[in-house]
């Protein structure tokens, strides 16, 4: 089978296509033959060797997170699923391993696909999908008639932030680029404010929940835009913002939080509700695993608007 490696930390020049053995699998595992895998930047932050507290330093390393497929062998202890299953499922965000013909899973990493979408569109749902549940409902506790500013809301993200903020009875105000002002008015913004025309930092208004999914936007910045108790939540998790935010939040009534992504079968479950129940799924760009290299380097400049996805044969 073909599989995306690397042998030592870079740029996207470092990822390699090898040929490998299907892998076994054991009494408790599935194996997945993979149709789509989606693109996250914290790929690339792992390959560049910004994560090496968490991914480590030992070689070779594998690719990929999140992924859509079909079941193609059962462990004899499993009892979810059956061979011929569609299903959407993620891996360990910082060991990778989804860019790869097949992938070995347990029953628990993975969920039966909505029949309404396609592979691709599959793919796309997982990691940005749990982040965005987690951030609104767990992180800032968004509720009804909250006020919520979600910075960078045309990315991958940023899609599903919007829409469940809405789900969840808020008013949201989207910051996005000039081409993604259209995209989140359809995705149900109350507000739209395109930051090369308008400075967020002189916003009159103050929010109960201010979401970074830029990493432009620093919890210092975004004081002046958050009302006395307000949540401010990142997605760059580092040991100095853990540290920080830790920190803070003993003496603060403004809190800042960092997006740690778990995955469960409940959020797994929630999310192909929701996908079902008309959740829009928004895809950039669709790339041959052959291409990988080319892939990586196009989601890297970050000019697209949702998630762009790798499809294998």
């Amino acid at each position: 089978m073909k599989k995306v490696i690397y042998k030592q930390f870079g740029d996207e020049s470092v990822l390699e296509l090898v040929d490998q053995a299907i892998p076994s699998i054991q009494k408790d595992q599935l194996l997945i033959r993979v149709k789509a895998v989606s693109i996250n930047p914290l790929d690339w932050k792992v390959y560049g060797g910004e994560m090496k507290l968490m991914s480590g330093s030992g070689f070779p390393k594998s690719v990929g997170i999140d992924f859509s497929g079909i079941v193609e062998q059962t462990g004899s202890a499993t009892t979810r699923f059956t061979p011929g299953n569609a299903v959407i499922g993620l891996l360990d965000a910082f060991k990778g391993g989804a860019l790869a013909d097949y992938v070995v899973v347990k029953e628990s990493d993975v969920a039966l696909k909505p029949a309404n979408i396609s592979f691709e569109q599959a793919a796309a749902l997982p990691v940005t999908g749990l982040s965005a549940l987690q951030i609104i409902d767990q992180l800032a506790a968004v509720g009804p008639n909250q006020d919520v500013l979600i910075n960078g809301a045309t990315g991958g993200i940023g899609v599903f932030a919007v829409q469940i903020a809405k789900k969840r009875g808020a008013s949201v105000t989207a910051v996005v680029s000039t081409k993604g002002v259209d995209e989140a008015a359809k995705w149900g913004a109350d507000t739209v404010i395109d930051y090369t025309k308008q400075s967020i930092n002189v916003l009159s208004q103050r929010f109960d929940a201010v979401i970074d999914l830029s990493t432009k936007l620093s919890f210092t910045e975004a004081k002046s835009l958050m009302k006395p108790s307000a949540v401010y939540v990142s997605t760059l998790p580092s040991p100095l913002t853990l540290a920080y935010s830790f920190i803070n939040n003993l003496f603060s009534r403004r809190k800042s939080k960092v997006l740690i992504l778990k995955s469960t079968v409940e959020g797994l479950n929630a999310l192909t509700y929701l996908a079902e129940d008309g959740l829009q799924i928004v895809l950039d760009k669709s790339y041959s695993i052959n291409n990988v290299r080319e892939a990586y380097q196009e989601a890297r400049r970050g000019k697209g608007i949702g998630k762009s996805v790798i499809v294998l044969d």
